[in-house]
């Protein structure tokens, strides 16, 4: 390989390029683009896992949230129609039957599913809320991100305390969050009772399945403050990490099934919500969007490398009486396939390193433009680089192997031919 380290090789190479500058920036072009769009691409659709992996920080996506409805069949003397109940010893029962649940947080909320929100007041100010009756472990299904404070402890729901954990919104409605006004320890108004703040939540713009206009109280304080015992509006379900949620879905009400005496065909009396399931297809979207972006980038570099064999063959034509007049001089013809050969990959190398940089500057401005954005699922845009040198090292290896093509014309050029040719 010492042509590699002659000056009369790279001098020859640089003329040649420059005597058809149109012709060779229209082909670097081609491979450009391809790598361009492999990186941006790529990095593009790291940049959407990360934001939705951001999304969803702190949220148990393996979940699954089931509440009673109505039966649609009759069974066992059951007229159709019942309506169902969830209680807190269902907890017990589930969890020693379906060994797949890792844990069940139990909620009960007013201000969705159709009931009304209750109204909190402070100092004159007041609106409607969500509230929420919740265990400490309905902080691990979704981890709040605490302002102030803290969540509902265990010695919350043992002394049945009349405290609250209040939204965002609804602090800045009733405090001075202008003046970042502390709350803990204040007190708010709800159904004509005082509770005391314990902590003050926020949620991301458009992030997860809460919103900051909600609040959250003892499950045993809210039970008794609506006199409903150990009724539960809602099971948020987790499953084991190797668990199938379709499965534990399935699985809990049939158990729920048995023990509220409903027909095993009855698919109205538990409602539900899989979440693992809709996550599950969400990251599956995510990785077609970068295979596709993967062989997307692989065809065009493919096109551009093609494109620059093409070239060579044109420049090859156009140089038969020079490369004849190498010949004559005693030149060999492994020296004028190397000299081609090199051509093709000092084309295809600077095509696909201004792609490449091009790409990450493309990728620096995308993440400066939504480096503060919470409410679009877009966070730190970044490329694998073994993966963009691997396709680097392909690219080139394709340019050798298709540079072969002109390479073995120029070597099949007569000297007394080429000395003869227009």
């Amino acid at each position: 390989m010492n042509i590699l380290f002659k000056r009369d090789t790279w001098q020859e190479i640089y003329y040649s390029l420059r005597n058809n500058k149109l012709r060779t920036f229209l082909t670097m072009i081609g491979v450009g683009w391809g790598m361009f769009l492999y990186v941006s691409l790529l990095g593009a659709a790291k940049g959407m896992e990360n934001g939705f992996n951001k999304l969803f920080s702190g949220f148990a996506t393996n979940s699954i949230f089931l509440w009673p409805q109505n039966t649609n069949i009759p069974y066992e003397g059951f007229a159709k129609g019942r309506k169902m109940d969830l209680h807190l010893k269902d907890i017990e029962y589930i969890t020693k039957k379906i060994p797949e649940v890792d844990y069940i947080s139990p909620q009960s909320v007013r201000g969705n599913f159709g009931t009304p929100g209750e109204q909190i007041s402070r100092n004159g100010k007041k609106n409607t809320y969500m509230i929420t009756g919740d265990f400490p472990v309905g902080n691990q299904i979704s981890k709040k991100k605490l302002l102030f404070g803290r969540y509902i402890n265990d010695a919350d729901i043992q002394s049945k305390k009349n405290v609250i954990v209040i939204g965002e919104e609804i602090y800045k409605n009733l405090f001075d969050a202008k003046k970042n006004e502390n709350p803990i320890g204040k007190s708010v108004n709800l159904k004509g009772i005082f509770f005391n703040v314990i902590g003050v939540f926020r949620v991301p713009r458009g992030g997860g399945m809460e919103n900051d206009q909600s609040a959250y109280i003892p499950f045993s304080t809210y039970s008794g403050m609506y006199n409903e015992g150990d009724k539960v509006g809602f099971f948020a379900i987790v499953g084991k990490p190797n668990a199938e949620a379709s499965i534990v879905e399935t699985k809990v009400k049939d158990e729920l099934k048995k023990i509220n005496h409903v027909s095993p065909e009855d698919t109205n009396a538990f409602g539900s919500f899989n979440l693992a399931k809709e996550f599950k297809k969400l990251t599956g979207f995510l990785t077609g969007m970068q295979l596709l972006t993967i062989t997307v980038g692989t065809l065009t570099i493919l096109a551009g490398v093609i494109a620059i064999s093409n070239i060579l063959l044109i420049t090859v034509k156009e140089r038969t009486k020079e490369i004849g007049i190498r010949r004559a001089l005693g030149a060999k013809p492994a020296e004028v396939r190397n000299q081609i050969l090199l051509e093709s990959v000092v084309i295809t190398l600077s095509s696909g390193l201004l792609g490449f940089l091009s790409g990450i500057f493309l990728l620096i401005i995308l993440n400066i433009a939504t480096m503060n954005n919470d409410a679009f699922p877009f966070s730190n845009p970044t490329v694998d680089y073994g993966n963009v040198f691997s396709a680097m090292g392909i690219m080139i290896f394709l340019g050798l192997i298709i540079g072969l093509i002109p390479a073995q014309r120029a070597v099949k050029i007569k000297p007394i031919e080429a000395l003869r040719s227009e």
